[in-house]
């Protein structure tokens, strides 16, 4: 292996690009745990609020970063050229495509409303888990626009801003969490409902301060894309679309099974929904970490590719996977040994305690198989390999995952855990198929390099 091929040296570029990825998409999923841990300390009845009306909210917010993550490996094989000229065209086209889809997904928030009549809820349950959904969906353009820029910049090598970014908008939403929950500064104590409100002012003002760096740093002076706006390319919508399609119907399939089974543990009652919440939050803050290396992996990648060095990506790919599997085993640990510990950050509902560290054992294990994959994931997005992944992910949570769930927990009786035994199944199906699609693309172009 050449040096350039070295171990020691991948590892450095993927952490210099991936530690700030990691950090701030923690800091963005700590808006969910913040709003979790804080809800739960009002009552039961609020973090179970929280969790079904998040259910439908995490839903449309996953499918957004699937669908507005086509213009990152475009850009970044445009870096790996060194053909940065056309990086302003593909993320201005982004941007109105970014801008279509955060509509649609507020559209579909605003549909999704009546469901929470019809899950057999409590009144004030419901009622509240439909208020929350009603404030946070205002949010919805934001993001999107927010993360087509977040993929822009972690292509040219920028991630300390973004993670800067979410630092503060944590800070921000922790605070307006304390005055609209609680009720200060002459606010009403909204307990849920606050967490809509909060987590919404939060993401704009994200986006903002998001704008505002791009104008004034130096990073993005030659690739700008916010002046000279070009009109709508419809051959380079198309070829966003073709890669960002199957990437939201990915992220949407994993995401609406996670909310799909929200949904139907909430036929259980008020403490299996709130244990199960309190473990798929804690997994779901975990699963940035990982997450964040598949999109650094996507941009290494990408830059290899892009330079005509198809041996260096493979040897890139195989790096992540490894390192993923290494901070997985960290997290999984983290989680068994912790579990009870864990729980007690959210409730002090004695039910809700017994439950939830049961679950977060489980969701342990889970960890492994979840962070394979998603690296895998990232890998193959730099490949712009993306429709059979989606399909790879149809079947693991909507063959295996679900129906399987759906008997262990209703008709063998294992109750909420059965889902988690079956979701374990299905990812450890995904990471495996994943990782042999990376190795069935990249070995013969490797091979072909190397010849």
């Amino acid at each position: 292996m050449s040096e350039q091929h070295h171990l020691k040296d991948e590892l450095k570029s993927i952490w210099h690009l991936g530690w700030p990825i990691m950090i701030g998409q923690l800091a963005s999923t700590g808006t969910a745990f913040v709003d979790a841990v804080m809800a739960g300390h009002v009552s039961a009845g609020d973090l179970a609020a929280v969790s079904i009306g998040a259910s439908v909210w995490v839903m449309l917010l996953v499918t957004l970063v699937g669908l507005t993550l086509a213009a990152s490996p475009l850009i970044a094989h445009a870096v790996g050229a060194q053909n940065r000229a056309i990086i302003p065209g593909i993320t201005q086209q982004a941007l109105y495509q970014g801008m279509a889809w955060g509509l649609i997904a507020f559209a579909a928030a605003r549909l999704a409303l009546p469901v929470f009549d019809l899950l057999g809820l409590t009144p004030d349950v419901a009622h509240k888990a439909r208020e929350f959904l009603k404030a946070i969906s205002w949010a919805l353009p934001a993001f999107a626009l927010f993360r087509v820029l977040y993929g822009y910049s972690a292509s040219l090598n920028a991630t300390k801003p973004m993670m800067v970014i979410a630092l503060i908008g944590l800070a921000i939403n922790v605070l307006a969490n304390w005055v609209l929950i609680y009720g200060h500064f002459g606010f009403p104590a909204l307990g849920a409902i606050g967490c809509g409100w909060a987590s919404a002012f939060g993401i704009w003002l994200t986006l903002i301060m998001m704008l505002a760096w791009l104008k004034i740093s130096p990073v993005y002076r030659d690739t700008y894309p916010l002046r000279h706006w070009q009109r709508v390319d419809w051959h380079q919508q198309w070829r966003l679309l073709k890669l960002g399609l199957p990437m939201g119907a990915m992220f949407f399939v994993e995401v609406s099974a996670f909310s799909g089974i929200s949904l139907l543990i909430a036929k259980l009652g008020t403490v299996p929904v709130a244990a199960h919440q309190i473990a798929l939050n804690m997994a779901s803050m975990l699963f940035m970490i990982p997450s964040g290396l598949g999109t650094a992996m996507t941009v290494r990648v990408g830059q290899a590719l892009g330079a005509n060095q198809p041996a260096y990506a493979r040897f890139i790919g195989w790096t992540g996977l490894r390192v993923g599997l290494v901070v997985a085993a960290t997290t999984a640990l983290f989680m068994m040994l912790g579990n009870h510990w864990i729980a007690t950050w959210y409730t002090r509902d004695s039910a809700v305690l017994a439950m939830a560290g049961s679950l977060l054992m489980l969701a342990g294990i889970f960890q492994l198989a979840d962070a394979t994959q998603v690296v895998a994931a990232g890998v193959l997005r730099g490949y712009k390999v993306t429709r059979t992944p989606m399909l790879i992910h149809l079947a693991a949570f909507w063959v295996i995952g679900i129906p399987g769930g759906y008997v262990l927990a209703f008709h063998l009786g294992y109750g909420a855990a059965g889902f988690w035994f079956a979701l374990v199944l299905a990812l450890s199906f995904a990471a495996s198929a994943l990782v042999w699609l990376f190795h069935r693309h990249s070995k013969p172009r490797a091979d072909a390099s190397a010849r």
